[in-house]
């Protein structure tokens, strides 16, 4: 989410290939130069697809002499979307067999968010076809994967003016209600706020399934709902 104060990201860890074959993995990659830069990743979609990408843009920024290309040699935000966005293209065409297109298995989403020094912060939604958009005041926040069931709590409680804290708050409440209602969507779930013109990595963790506050959010969520919709007028007869 894009925020007057900077943008808050958040990202489930579940992965599973089946109904027995479920795992955690992170989908939160960040990379940072103090004071001059730093870039978030967050990854739906085929495994072997986004690790790919995050290990062909994590070795491009290791040694000096192969940062080209590199996220960290690139001068603007939209230049490092147009980097991320070639090499996920890049890992589907390489993986793809017998013509299959970006819609097929190998199909992955990306979000990409962060800020350059000299400009300023930006979030990008990648496609598996290669191509992106940019949040702006129409589209101030971006959803990939399992969207459907959290989506309705950020369209109606979404505010720019929200502080971190207020944003936390919102995204749990959010994955709440989506993995209530979706086994592809689990616990833990990693976080980062990256302030403005920090050019650093914000304040970042994980949040368990049994974290004390993400257990008090869930169950007075619930109860609050069926509050409310006590205190709905009835239908008449």
């Amino acid at each position: 989410m894009m925020l007057d104060r900077g943008i808050a990201f958040m990202s489930d860890t579940r992965t599973n290939a089946g109904l027995d074959n479920i795992s955690t993995y992170r989908k939160m990659t960040i990379w940072e130069e103090p004071g001059e830069r730093s870039i978030t990743l967050m990854s739906a979609g085929n495994l072997a697809t986004t690790q790919a990408v995050v290990s062909l843009l994590e070795e491009r920024t290791k040694a000096p002499d192969d940062r080209n290309p590199s996220i960290m040699a690139e001068p603007s935000m939209f230049q490092v979307a147009r980097l991320v966005a070639g090499t996920l293209r890049e890992v589907i065409e390489t993986h793809a067999q017998g013509g299959q297109r970006a819609d097929s298995a190998f199909n992955a989403t990306l979000i990409l968010g962060g800020q350059i020094k000299g400009t300023p912060p930006r979030l990008f939604l990648i496609y598996p076809e290669g191509n992106f958009i940019e949040a702006g005041s129409d589209t101030p926040f971006f959803q990939i994967g399992e969207m459907k069931y959290g989506r309705p709590i950020l369209v109606r409680a979404y505010d720019p003016g929200l502080d971190f804290a207020q944003a936390m708050k919102l995204l749990l409440v959010s994955f709440d209600s989506t993995l209530k209602a979706n086994l592809t969507v689990g616990a833990p779930f990693d976080y980062h706020f990256y302030e403005t013109d920090s050019f650093a990595t914000g304040r970042r963790g994980r949040v368990e399934l049994n974290d004390p506050y993400f257990r008090k959010i869930s169950t007075d969520w619930g109860e609050s709902l069926k509050a409310a919709l006590d205190q709905l007028p009835d239908y008449p007869d």
